[in-house]
């Protein structure tokens, strides 16, 4: 069944960003400048953060998805914009924004997929590994290759270290090499790799497998899911005791194992 998009929301930068949500709460923001391979303009990070804000403040909200136009789904940041403007103190502001962003994405109480149908590199990497789930092209490649022209990743690395063993994103902020798509599923970066004319299909089911589910155990869920990563495991277990006991008392979750006693399906099924 399809589902009708709502116009384009307004955003920052006009343009460079498309943002749509159809009517099951599905947010689609889509990277919009191919020729400059959708760059992390100061247009684009502005763009995109009053996307994230506004999905934060819809009610209705459900799932967010970040594609690209073109070639590539993200080249980073934009190192023409930066060179204009050789002082630490806008690198500082500029990368404290690209922060936030991220942040911003982590802290959504709904999921957000990236769909990658190219090149992600960089800050582009950065994106995918801080989205909670990815599916990717088999076109796609992924790498972290600032060093190539004398600058280390240090932000791109802080979300690379979360999805991939130490080692393997080491080597590729030491190296700047790419991976592939296959690489980057088997690595942890990506959940799943499908053929370019599947890509839609892919992602679509994987967004329907997560509406069919409670979006109030989803918000509880993810938000425990990030804060006991980083602790101690003794805390990790006190944090998700608690989320669990909530989302246990919660009605859904009251519905839902009454459901399953009485082999039916639960009313939010319905």
């Amino acid at each position: 069944m399809t589902h009708p998009a709502t116009p384009p929301f307004p955003t920052a930068g006009g343009e460079v960003l498309l943002h749509t949500r159809d009517d099951r709460g599905v947010h689609t923001l889509t990277l919009n400048t191919p020729r400059s391979f959708n760059v992390l303009s100061e247009a684009m990070l502005a763009a995109l953060q009053a996307a994230i804000d506004a999905v934060a403040a819809d009610p209705l909200a459900r799932l967010v998805v970040i594609a690209a136009n073109g070639r590539a789904f993200c080249a980073g940041h934009d190192l023409k914009e930066m060179r204009a403007t050789p002082e630490q103190a806008y690198y500082q502001a500029l990368f404290a924004r690209c922060s936030r962003l991220m942040l911003a994405i982590r802290k959504l109480e709904v999921p957000v997929i990236a769909r990658v149908q190219g090149l992600a590199t960089a800050a582009g990497c950065q994106l995918v590994a801080q989205c909670d789930l990815a599916v990717a092209s088999e076109s796609a490649s992924f790498g972290v290759n600032g060093i190539d022209v004398g600058l280390f990743c240090p932000t791109p690395g802080a979300a690379l270290s979360r999805n991939i063993l130490p080692k393997q994103a080491m080597e590729m902020l030491l190296t700047g090499d790419f991976i592939s798509a296959d690489e980057a599923c088997a690595r942890g970066l990506v959940n799943r790799v499908v053929a370019p004319d599947a890509l839609d299909e892919a992602v679509a089911a994987l967004v329907d497998r997560i509406l069919a589910k409670p979006p109030e155990a989803i918000a509880m869920g993810k938000a425990l899911f990030y804060r006991q990563l980083e602790t101690g495991i003794e805390s990790a277990y006190q944090l998700a005791g608690q989320s669990m006991a909530c989302n246990m008392a919660h009605a859904v979750a009251q519905e839902g194992v009454q459901a399953f006693i009485d082999k039916r399906a639960p009313s939010w099924r319905t």
